[in-house]
């Protein structure tokens, strides 16, 4: 019982009021030191005493004394000791601290020695005042150095139990900077318990800041299990993209949390060195190599142009915006359907990212020519960024009609317009889902881009001068773009799961949303008109594997905490995607990145009689006959797991 009492009352003194304790004011802390310096006489004096010294009789032991401490609290006030916070206290303290004692020992022997000259009398013993300096100087080194630890062990002692155990990779100075602000910051969320140095620096008895630094002879999960570590914090710099990619995925493997944190010159807030801890996103372990664009390319051909970005306040558009405007662009035409999404993208552009930029937004639909002419007519673009589309493949499965109106009467209303108004560069972002399609979504993408290329060769064989030119770029599932799998992902990791994949085997290639706009800008500088740019999209991950990744990301063991549920595949889709037709081959560009693929151009006249069929069909037929023509213009589209598989064999 009395140990019960004890325990709850150390926890109320100490938790509830030293822990929100504030900082003393300067006459206090002034006065401590003053006070130390007394003691530190008081003890010069019994020293003395203890061995019969005789002092001198000019002035009397307390006068002396009351000198002593008088010429000190001066040289306090002067060096401004007292302004420090002792909690806080540096190595610059310390220094601030031998400066004033020693400026007050060399004041008084100055004053000492003077007496002598003039008036032929000493104050002061020199052994006396060599004593005092000495103790005042360890006594108001010591108080410092005991709140500081005070501050820093004791009052943190009840949270020890609730820290996250962890090992910080790196032994550089940007490792140790992260260890020290981890260790002061409150409250604190972290214990560091050692150090992983790859590159055998140090010898292995060696420690920074009293903690071991371990050189890495064995895998990481080994390391941090034998030091009881619950999490890996990466601060070593040099690392490669593949070195960071091993470890992280290490460590996902035996459910050990994995943070990455920027140099410490990158902090927005030196004291929250939390919130600059970073878990890895999903994003973060694509083993893809980083872009390099030639943004004087790009800069040439956008500076000081007028930019129309269709579907502007989407997931891919809003990037797209984003990227342009660092390229000084006159104007950026916004243009979108969605009211909520542009009024927010509006807002953000304008207010943080627009410079000397002007922004328009428009709320327009591609499928209204009339609306778009009036835009055309007024700001006469030079570029136009085409990336308006319904792209979910079940939901154009079952409304073709919608993505007939969207995804090929929209392209070709902008293409026709694009070059009645004499713009420079067109760019088409469509999709992999087009190649060999297997659903009315990746179709209906097909038919735009056959319409986009042959109307490019139609235009110069006309021989017109000022020819549009018209750019298409194809590219696999971006992740975090709306509709995404990751944010549907991350939905279900919240909400407890199950995870649904549609089939085990399912694979998908994946890029980040600015990666795939980087590359959009890139391929519309370089376009020359009517190629079809394909990017390397990487290594084709399967959908299973990313999900058992997002789980081990959010903390959770895959098929315990959460479970992964296999529910079929979607009508209209592929096991896996492609990026070339059958017969179609590639040629390389100058970005490894980026290759044209060589593929069928077909007549203008013929593809525009037979979209005009379909436009037809889409108003006024049935789902079956709006597939049925679609199916007529791409003869390589096959339905998979749909209605419209029927057609296949009639």
């Amino acid at each position: 019982m009395i140990r019960f009492l004890l325990k709850e009352f150390r926890k109320t003194i100490f938790n509830r009021k030293f822990t929100n304790i504030g900082y003393l004011p300067r006459w206090i802390i002034f006065a401590i030191d003053v006070f130390i310096v007394s003691i530190a006489c008081l003890v010069t004096y019994i020293i003395l005493s203890s061995m019969n010294v005789k002092t001198y009789d000019a002035l009397n032991v307390l006068m002396q004394y009351i000198l002593v401490i008088f010429v000190n609290a001066m040289s306090f006030i002067f060096f401004r000791t007292y302004s420090g916070i002792i909690r806080h206290s540096t190595f610059i303290d310390g220094v601030k601290l031998l400066i004033a004692t020693t400026s007050s020992f060399v004041v008084l022997m100055i004053i000492n020695y003077s007496c002598q000259i003039i008036i032929d009398v000493k104050l002061f013993l020199s052994a006396g005042l060599f004593i005092t300096y000495v103790i005042s100087f360890l006594q108001l080194f010591l108080f410092r150095i005991l709140v500081k630890n005070f501050f820093e062990v004791y009052i943190h002692l009840g949270e020890t139990k609730q820290l996250t155990r962890a090992v910080i990779y790196g032994a550089d100075a940007n490792a140790i900077s992260v260890a020290n602000a981890l260790k002061t910051e409150k409250p604190s969320r972290f214990k560091v318990v050692a150090f992983v140095d790859k590159y055998k620096q140090v010898k292995t008895s060696k420690s920074i800041l009293d903690l071991p630094i371990i050189n890495q002879t064995r895998k990481i999960h080994v390391i941090l299990r034998s030091v009881k570590a619950e999490s890996l914090i990466i601060a070593e710099k040099g690392l490669t993209k593949e070195d960071i990619v091993a470890i992280v995925e290490e460590c996902l493997e035996y459910n050990i949390k994995v943070y990455t944190v920027p140099l410490i010159t990158d902090w927005e807030d030196q004291k929250q060195i939390s919130n600059q801890l970073k878990n890895f996103a999903i994003e973060d372990l694509l083993n893809r190599k980083q872009i390099v664009l030639d943004n004087n390319k790009i800069s040439a051909q956008i500076k000081g142009k007028t930019v129309m970005i269709t579907g502007g306040a989407g997931s891919i558009g809003s990037e797209i915006v984003r990227q342009v405007i660092n390229f000084n662009p006159k104007k950026i035409l916004i243009v979108d359907q969605a009211e909520s999404p542009l009024h927010s993208l509006h807002l953000e552009v304008v207010t943080e990212l627009s410079k000397n930029v002007k922004i328009k937004t428009i709320l327009a639909d591609v499928k209204d020519y009339n609306a778009l002419e009036s835009v055309f007519e007024k700001y006469k673009p030079d570029f136009v960024y085409h990336a308006a589309a319904y792209k979910h493949v079940p939901l154009m499965e079952e409304n073709p009609s919608q993505a007939i109106y969207t995804n090929v009467i929209g392209t070709k209303n902008l293409a026709d317009l694009s070059s009645k108004y004499l713009v420079e560069k067109f760019v088409l972002i469509s999709t992999d889902k087009a190649v060999n399609p297997s659903s009315v979504m990746g179709a209906s993408k097909r038919i735009a881009e056959k319409y986009v290329q042959s109307l490019n060769y139609h235009l110069v064989n006309s021989k017109k001068k000022n020819n549009t030119k018209f750019i298409t770029t194809r590219f696999g599932n971006v992740l975090g773009s709306n509709g995404s799998i990751v944010p549907l992902f991350t939905k279900q990791i919240q909400e407890g799961g199950p995870i649904t994949i549609t089939h085990p085997k399912i694979i998908r290639y994946f890029m980040t949303i600015p990666e795939a706009c980087q590359l959009v800008l890139e391929a519309g500088a370089m376009g020359n008109g009517g190629e079809i740019y394909i990017f390397d999209m990487g290594e084709p991950v399967k959908i299973i594997d990313l999900a058992k990744k997002m789980i081990r990301l959010a903390g959770y063991i895959p098929d315990k905490d959460i479970y992964i549920k296999i529910i079929g595949l979607r009508p209209g889709e592929k096991l896996y995607e492609e990026l070339l037709n059958d017969t179609s081959k590639t040629l390389p560009t100058h970005n490894i990145k980026i290759m044209i693929a060589q593929d069928t151009i077909d007549d203008f006249e013929a593809v525009k009689i037979a979209i005009t069929e379909l436009i037809a069909t889409a108003q006024k037929k049935s789902n079956q006959d709006i597939v049925a023509v679609m199916k007529k213009i791409v003869p390589e589209f096959k339905s998979m797991n749909s209605e419209f598989q029927a057609l296949d064999v009639m």
